[in-house]
């Protein structure tokens, strides 16, 4: 086990929170050096809409981006993600075609270890993940790649306990908001300024078929209505400052769209921000393959500085932007 890292003798603190969802899509459509697959377009509605958050996030002054996604799965308890240094190619299971991404991560390996050692003393079950061989799972890159196409922050990733599947939705919620809790005394404890990033679409009943030409925008389209309602329902509510109260409606949410909010990235982040009742900015509501994806943040006025050099820039090769239909 590792040792209790030493305290911080300054305060940290989590200057923004977004929900970044992480279709693999996104990034091939940008033609990134790092991603195999090349493409013509696609997605513009949401990968405009990361550029928006994007150049919202570079105002704000932060070391560290921590990241809960849903497909790093753990059953027993919650992994963290401990190693320095992390270099190899992710392929998408589903979508080989689409996502081959040679990723270079680093990992703030003391921020991690905090985290560890405040949920231990609160005895919420975590492990930290120090093998050095650790595929990082696609929606964790996908995410990291779409905020900070340049890599030049290093991350902590959170897995997704699947609590939810042994138990049910309200246990997830419960564990979530005791996990969102601690993360928040962590980086505190820690010293460093952090954004938290819930890697995670919204409805997720998606297309069973793909187009001959994946980023052929005509065939593009939310699943069903109801899908799209109960997603601007929870826009609506985001938009509102009303967090508390959405947070409640995560199982009914979840339960009527198949939602990612079933890994508890959403109420996680929701609980270390201790529930904001300013409105979030929506950058943008987009599907893909039937998902309906909102990228969105939540940023206290006091968190924004002057612009850095950080850059904003989408890694775009191929020079092709079409607008949306």
């Amino acid at each position: 086990m590792a040792t209790e890292p030493q305290k911080s003798k300054t305060k940290g603190a989590i200057v923004a929170g977004c929900l970044a969802p992480h279709p693999p899509h996104l990034v091939y459509a940008e033609n990134p050096p790092q991603n195999e697959p090349r493409s013509e377009c696609g997605w513009e509605t949401l990968r405009w809409a990361y550029e928006s958050m994007r150049n919202e996030l570079s105002t704000i002054d932060h070391d560290v981006l921590v990241i809960l996604s849903p497909h790093w799965r753990t059953y027993v308890g919650t992994h963290i993600l401990a190693t320095p240094h992390l270099k190899s190619l992710s392929v998408d299971p589903v979508f080989p075609h689409l996502f081959r991404y040679s990723y270079d991560i680093k990992v703030d390996v003391e921020l991690a270890e905090t985290i560890h050692a405040v949920c231990q003393e609160k005895n919420i079950p975590t492990k930290l993940m120090q093998n050095p061989d650790f595929r990082v799972d696609y929606g964790t890159i996908v995410t990291g790649h779409m905020i900070n196409p340049l890599w030049n922050k290093p991350i902590v990733c959170l897995s997704a306990n699947s609590v939810s599947a042994y138990y049910n939705l309200d246990r997830m919620q419960a564990l979530m908001m005791e996990l969102g809790a601690a993360t928040k005394e962590a980086i505190e404890k820690s010293g460093r300024k952090a954004i938290l990033l819930a890697s995670h679409s919204l409805s997720h009943r998606h297309f069973t078929s793909e187009n001959e030409i994946p980023e052929d925008m005509s065939k593009e389209h939310i699943t069903n209505h109801s899908l799209y309602l109960w997603d601007m329902k929870m826009i609506n509510l985001m938009k509102a400052g009303k967090s508390k109260e959405m947070v409640d409606l995560i199982p009914d949410f979840t339960e009527q769209t198949i939602a990612e909010t079933e890994s508890g990235g959403l109420t996680w982040m929701m609980q270390a921000m201790d529930y904001p009742t300013y409105p979030a900015k929506v950058h943008g509501y987009g599907t893909v393959i039937g998902t309906g994806n909102v990228v969105a943040s939540w940023a206290p006025k006091s968190s924004h500085s002057a612009p850095t050099a950080h850059s904003t820039q989408s890694g775009v090769q191929s020079g092709v932007q079409l607008g949306t239909k």
